[in-house]
């Protein structure tokens, strides 16, 4: 067997294009440089227009590998495409908080949700011109307790050639410990699995990439820890960016942005790939 039959493929994957120009212009560089292989697409986000859909479809028919798919985004400071969506919080989603707390006290219709996930698959279409390629959700709300029915429906209807996005991890017990942040997501995964393979619909096998976004950690040293036991086929959740005015009207997350795209664009990203025998070709 050949040294390159035998690297694991994987996919990362650039969350939230359309959030903003400066992140939409840091995730097309690194599709240019061959450091992303997927990034998933805000349909509401302020930065989508025409212009901004034509640049990504340029870099990533440059990047023929690019998977380009759609990122549901059911939470605060955002809006529905839906006339109808419920529960709002004044006229916008909830934040995730309060969005992951209804669905866990019953308190959602999962058709509203429905509605709304097959409204920004709709809009996907229009934009691009066919369906997405996978389906995520922001904030992982696709995982949570019955956003999930409405989520996998509205895509078994609309979308269902594209795989879904599961962020449970592949990883021993010990390991899993450490992050609590990512044992919920493993929690919330078990079912989220359940959901869509009884629905027919395929999701990767494994999952990285979640990390306490409020501290300066070292994106290096994570992506090393976020490689390490991830299955082939497995994906990496990243969120490359440049700030901006717009960015930072709506997303806590600014200057780690940065710094995960300075490392990205590195050749010590390009060589912790190839040490960890991962390719994303």
């Amino acid at each position: 067997m050949s040294a390159a039959a035998e690297l694991r493929r994987i996919w990362l994957c650039a969350d939230d294009y359309g959030i903003s120009p400066g992140v939409n212009r840091a995730i097309r560089d690194l599709i240019e440089r061959g450091r992303l292989n997927a990034t998933s697409v805000m349909m509401v986000g302020p930065a989508i227009e025409r212009s901004e859909v034509e640049a990504l479809q340029a870099a990533a028919t440059a990047s023929p590998r690019c998977a380009i798919g759609l990122h549901v985004t059911l939470s605060a400071p955002f809006r529905p495409l839906t006339m109808h969506f419920r529960p709002l919080d004044g006229d916008m989603f909830m934040p995730f908080p309060k969005l992951l707390r209804a669905g866990v006290l019953r308190r959602l219709d999962p058709e509203f949700v429905r509605n709304e996930v097959k409204a920004q698959l709709a809009a996907f279409a229009e934009a691009f011109g066919r369906a997405p390629d996978f389906v995520d959700g922001h904030q992982h709300v696709q995982l949570y307790p019955q956003v999930r029915d409405g989520f996998v429906d509205a895509v078994v209807a609309a979308a269902p050639n594209a795989w879904v996005r599961q962020c449970g991890r592949d990883l021993p017990l010990k390991q899993r410990l450490a992050s609590p942040k990512a044992m919920v997501l493993d929690i919330l995964s078990a079912q989220f699995r359940r959901r869509a393979g009884s629905a027919g619909l395929r999701f990767n096998p494994g999952f990285a990439g979640a990390y306490d976004f409020t501290r300066a950690a070292d994106f290096g040293a994570l992506m090393c820890q976020f490689l390490e036991g991830l299955p082939d086929g497995g994906l990496v959740m990243c969120h490359p960016g440049f700030v901006d005015d717009a960015l930072a009207g709506l997303d806590p997350m600014t200057d780690v942005r940065e710094r995960e795209h300075a490392y990205l664009a590195s050749d010590a990203f390009a060589r912790l790939l190839a040490d960890s025998g991962a390719t994303l070709g």
